[in-house]
């Protein structure tokens, strides 16, 4: 093998959560960090927790809101061209 290309091990590696919580482990990083842990991830916590970075849940709940919006407006529209046609194939 080829002297001097593995990195650096460091068996006592830390990761710090966002919540407080400290892993000691084996890693080629000194010190890392995260947001989300097995302490505070819903799926280990067994809470329901809404994980939300940067506001991507309210972004995606305007989009939606705004395209049913759209949809409903497009319905409108359609029904009264139809409603139109229909009156005036009657007469």
């Amino acid at each position: 093998m080829k002297k001097d290309i593995h990195p650096q091990y460091y068996e006592n590696a830390q990761i710090k959560c966002a919540c407080g919580n400290v892993i000691t482990t084996g890693s080629t990083k000194e010190k890392i960090e995260v947001e989300i842990c097995s302490k505070c991830h819903p799926f280990f916590a067994g809470g329901e927790k809404l994980v939300d970075i940067a506001g991507r849940v309210e972004k995606f709940k305007e989009r939606a809101k705004k395209s049913q919006q759209i949809k409903s407006e497009r319905s409108k529209i359609v029904s009264k061209a139809t409603s139109k046609t229909k009156s005036k194939t009657k007469k």
